[in-house]
């Protein structure tokens, strides 16, 4: 078991973390299958009116780690866990940090945006992301691992769209947050798989489109709410 540990220390510090904090929103919901709505927020939930027309950004990075119930959490951290240490494995450990918390804050944006009212949580977004990495990855390599490459994107071509059909079927699944990790993780994983060093550019370019949306957003929600 230990070995594991050492062998994907990121995806299990992850899972550790949204575990740690799931049980901590449990305890003050005081509930283990649905959390209180009110917790949440004032845990970080991401919620319009605060997070952009109150600039509690930060929220777009607390939201990353609260889930909604224990069947939320488990469904994306069983996803994480085997998507991510895949991601472990051909990525080094700044890519993989990088491509998840971009698509998972940029995923944030994307539900703020087309949802200016709801509350929005959990790791989605940036497991989203990990997912197109590795799509990106194979993309990147596509002519080297040709027969790898096509059974992976046929499963991804799968995973795909039981999730659409799925976010699309069900009302409180945010298809935007999900949509837009998975974007930025395609981008990001075909970047840097090409070259490890465009991280960096990666990261500056992904950073630039976070403060833009940022300067863009309160401007749009005072047209929204009024």
């Amino acid at each position: 078991m230990w070995h594991k540990l050492q062998d994907y220390p990121l995806t299990y510090g992850i899972i550790g973390i949204n575990i740690f904090l799931f049980l901590v929103s449990a305890f003050l919901s005081r509930s283990i299958a649905d959390m209180d709505m009110q917790t949440l927020v004032d845990m970080g939930a991401l919620y319009g009116p605060l997070t952009v027309l109150k600039g509690e950004w930060w929220r777009l990075f607390t939201a990353m780690f609260l889930h909604g119930g224990m069947t939320h959490i488990l469904m994306n951290m069983f996803s994480l866990y085997l998507i991510g240490r895949g991601v472990e494995v051909y990525f080094e450990k700044k890519a993989y940090v990088s491509i998840y918390l971009f698509s998972g804050l940029i995923g944030g944006l994307a539900s703020l945006y087309m949802h200016p009212n709801s509350v929005g949580i959990g790791a989605s977004g940036a497991i989203f992301g990990v997912f197109g990495a590795l799509a990106g990855f194979f993309l990147a390599h596509r002519d080297k691992i040709a027969s790898h490459s096509k059974e992976f994107m046929k499963d991804f071509a799968v995973v795909l769209g039981l999730n659409l059909a799925l976010g699309f079927s069900i009302p409180s699944i945010d298809v935007s947050a999900h949509m837009g990790g998975l974007i930025i993780g395609l981008i990001g994983g075909f970047v840097i798989s090409k070259n490890p060093k465009w991280v960096w550019p990666f990261s500056v370019f992904m950073t630039a489109v976070i403060l833009l949306t940022m300067q863009y957003l309160p401007t749009y929600y005072v047209q929204v709410f009024t």
